[in-house]
């Protein structure tokens, strides 16, 4: 086999499992902006460090959209087969709840990275920190700024890995949209998604900012999910509004005026909680008869009128049903991920460019969207091996 020269621009998980496959056949440069390789890796675990989910083939496929765009990446590299992988580096994960996958307890996401790095160097990889794409040049190559001096490189294959828009700190600042649209290729502005939504609070909310709503579902344009939410200073966040994003943001694109529904009792009927509620005369303990928080029932009496809080009949309606209006997404900057970026129509099934054959991108710099949940971590390493395959398979 010829050992072709690939350079891998960027250092997220696409772009590290890409080269950890691709180095025992081929000669694999990476070439990072920052100090150092994974940055935004390492974000991702500060939170709790969800390497994937424990969902298979075309259950976990069904997580992505676009569906077919993602299938078969997913499919030849599912959550059973990035377990594996890392547990041959030495990587053992444990499910958690909600089907979360995580390292085994007492490995921190730096230990992880370096794990992943030492595979790397023990394979030869040049991992070059300090350089940073700029551009194409004419001569079929990219620009390198190297701490302010730039060269062109040349290689048989080039694998983009630049990552989206959310989280600029990290390096993901989408500024190098430019450079693809200088080549001809369409790029979808980026937009928020995972991220928190702006409403409208009453100022007797502010008590009760950073507190849970638990046990609740929430509904937008039909679509419903149970789950939690967050009260923030701007709006409400959490595993119940991330996978939602998708379709508020869709509808916000047509009607401003958009509206979520919360159910403060998704497992009790309206009859059931009517029938508690029959039993007493008084509305002053409503909250007390119907389990419900005094956070739960500052955002209702914030909601209700005078009126539909007296009468049970359309207090139960209202906490069955509260509808309130979405200003907004959170902006790119606070969000967990981005959509937009270059268009799946510019692609090969292989995620070459159908301009360039021999121009590959992967991760978040691509239009696709998945949930929080070790869903979006997934799909980076997904693409990234599977663009490995295909070029490994050239070869045969």
């Amino acid at each position: 086999m010829h050992k072709k020269e690939i350079a891998i621009i960027g250092s997220g998980p696409a772009a590290l499992i890409a080269a950890s496959k691709l180095a025992t056949f081929h000669n694999v440069t990476i070439y990072e902006k920052n100090t150092s390789i994974g940055n935004k890796f390492l974000v991702a675990g500060k939170g709790g460090f969800n390497l994937t989910n424990s969902l298979e083939g075309i259950e976990l496929a069904n997580k992505y959209s676009p569906k077919d765009f993602m299938l078969n990446a997913i499919l030849s590299f599912d959550s059973i087969k990035l377990r594996n992988w890392l547990n041959e580096l030495g990587i053992p994960t444990f499910v958690g709840t909600s089907g979360r996958v995580f390292p085994e307890k007492g490995i921190k996401p730096a230990e992880v990275l370096n794990k992943i790095k030492k595979n790397l160097l023990e394979n030869n990889v040049l991992i070059k920190c300090n350089s940073q794409f700029v551009g194409f040049n004419n001569f079929n190559g990219i620009e390198i700024d190297f701490k302010g001096e730039i060269k062109s490189v040349s290689a048989e294959i080039y694998i983009f890995a630049l990552g989206g828009a959310s989280w600029s700190v990290t390096g993901s600042d989408g500024k190098w949209t430019k450079h693809f649209e200088q080549i001809g290729i369409k790029i979808i502005p980026f937009e928020s998604s995972n991220c928190g939504i702006n409403l409208d609070w009453n100022e007797k909310i502010e008590l009760h900012f950073g507190k849970p709503l638990k046990n609740i579902a929430v509904s937008v344009n039909g679509n419903t999910l149970k789950g939690e939410a967050v009260i923030t200073n701007y709006g409400l966040e959490g595993n119940v509004i991330y996978p939602l994003i998708p379709k508020i943001r869709e509808q916000l694109k047509v009607d401003k005026n958009v509206e979520i529904f919360i159910d403060f009792k998704p497992n009790n009927s309206k009859e059931e909680l009517l029938e508690k509620l029959n039993l007493h005369k008084s509305a002053s303990n409503y909250g007390e008869i119907l389990n419900l928080n005094r956070t739960q029932m500052a955002i209702i009496k914030s909601l209700l009128t005078k009126e539909e809080y007296l009468s049970q009949s359309k207090f139960v309606d209202k906490i069955k049903n509260l509808g309130i209006k979405v200003n907004s997404l959170r902006n790119i900057e606070e969000s967990i991920s981005t959509v937009g970026g270059i268009d799946t129509e510019e692609l090969n099934p292989d995620f070459s460019l159908k301009k360039f054959n021999n121009i590959y991108t992967i991760g978040e710099m691509v239009n696709w969207d998945a949930p929080t949940g070790g869903f979006l971590l997934q799909g980076s390493f997904s693409m990234g091996n599977y663009v490995a395959k295909n070029i490994l398979e050239l070869e045969n």
